[in-house]
């Protein structure tokens, strides 16, 4: 017993930091699933499969693929598109057209539906250039997550030059017919989206958690291509109303993403990516409750005050799912769990068509048909047809 080196008793205080052994843990958990490589062109080939040979060219145990019908190539193009998000960018970019008075519409040539038909063409292929390049590059940490191991290029549906095919095809197609049916302005930033997506937001995920402001700033740009399709510029002071509508689209994102992060925390973890849920869970929690707060000043006060949507109707009936909204994103942040996590997210799906479709039935210019304010009478000081006698 004498010859024992003195250790720590009970009583005292251990020599090792826990903060450093958590993160020692951490740095193990992430070497772990570290990819092989970063270059989306390699693929893995695993032990148990057969080794190629070179009898007649053909390797043992190859299987031709069978042709696909034109209903399983949409599917697959639907797929490569992330046809739901490209659904809400779509619907985002149709609410800064729709809510747009006519007095500062920019007379064109084309008559209006065509023009926002050419809009929601355009933002359409957009969003599928983005996220066909955005596969492309994630293609090799896609199959590593459950969640996105079932894409197109995971799963070989088609090869990465067709994709990156497909993806040049919609950027040239989308940024083009918005330059012919629309303006300079809603295509270059159909362009700028384009960029900021594939070429600076996706790289970012695998380095810091600032993508995530990135890529709020990116699902933000719709609502302004929409609006300045109509305007034709985003500086002056009436433009406030598109501005105010990519704040909304802006804030709803990050309690939508942040709850579904942290659902998918393992996943993200797994595939190599700095997210907030796997860095610093508890900031993601904080950012999603505090956006969510944000959307209620923005729909009830700040939207209402530019006269563009009947201004007590709208404070009042946008506040009913706001408030749900902010109700789920604070039980994420007060008792995080998945549960909570997955409720905020679902919820979120709900809660932006809700305030869109609300603000497009209370335009102003909508209720001005339907209830024409009444002509200003002779005791009216407005009336500048009255004679002083």
């Amino acid at each position: 017993m004498e010859d024992m080196p003195p250790g720590p008793t009970f009583f005292s205080p251990s020599s090792q930091d826990p903060l450093l052994d958590q993160r020692e843990v951490a740095r193990r958990i992430a070497q772990k699933y570290r990819p092989a490589t970063d270059d989306p062109m390699y693929v893995e080939v695993l032990p148990q499969e057969p080794a190629p040979s070179s009898v007649h060219g053909i390797p043992e145990g190859f299987v031709a693929q069978r042709s696909r019908s034109p209903t399983q190539w949409f599917r697959v193009y639907r797929q490569l598109s992330k046809s739901r998000l490209t659904f809400l960018v779509v619907l985002s970019g149709m609410m800064g057209y729709s809510l747009c008075p006519s007095s500062l519409a920019v007379a064109t040539s084309l008559p209006p539906v065509v023009r926002l038909l050419a809009l929601a063409g355009g933002i359409t292929l957009c969003s599928t250039a983005a996220n066909a390049l955005n596969q492309i590059v994630e293609a090799p940490y896609d199959a590593q997550m459950a969640r996105t191991k079932a894409r197109p290029l995971p799963r070989r549906a088609l090869t990465p030059a067709h994709a990156c095919s497909v993806a040049a095809v919609s950027a040239v197609s989308g940024v083009s017919i918005l330059y012919a049916c629309t303006n300079t302005l809603t295509a270059a930033l159909g362009a700028a989206n384009i960029v900021l997506y594939s070429f600076m937001y996706t790289p970012m995920k695998r380095h810091s958690i600032v993508n995530t402001w990135l890529g709020a700033i990116v699902g933000a740009i719709p609502p302004l291509m929409g609006w300045a399709s109509c305007t034709g510029t985003l500086t002056l002071p009436t433009d406030a109303v598109g501005w105010i509508l990519a704040g909304i689209l802006y804030a709803w994102q990050f309690p939508h993403f942040n709850a579904l992060s942290h659902a998918m925390g393992n996943e993200y973890a797994r595939g190599g990516y700095r997210m907030m849920a796997v860095t610093n869970p508890a900031l993601n929690q904080r950012v999603a409750f505090r956006y969510a707060l944000a959307l209620i000043p923005l729909c009830s006060v700040a939207l209402p005050l530019t006269g563009t949507v009947l201004a007590m109707p709208y404070a009042v009936l946008s506040l009913i799912p706001n408030l749900l909204f902010a109700y789920a994103a604070g039980r994420f942040w007060y008792r995080p769990s998945e549960k909570t996590a997955r409720s905020c997210f679902w919820f979120s799906l709900f809660h932006l068509p809700a305030v869109m479709v609300l603000a497009m039935a209370c335009k102003t210019d909508l209720w001005e048909h339907v209830w024409p304010s009444p002509p200003p009478t002779a005791h009216d000081p407005s009336n500048n047809s009255t004679v002083d006698m």
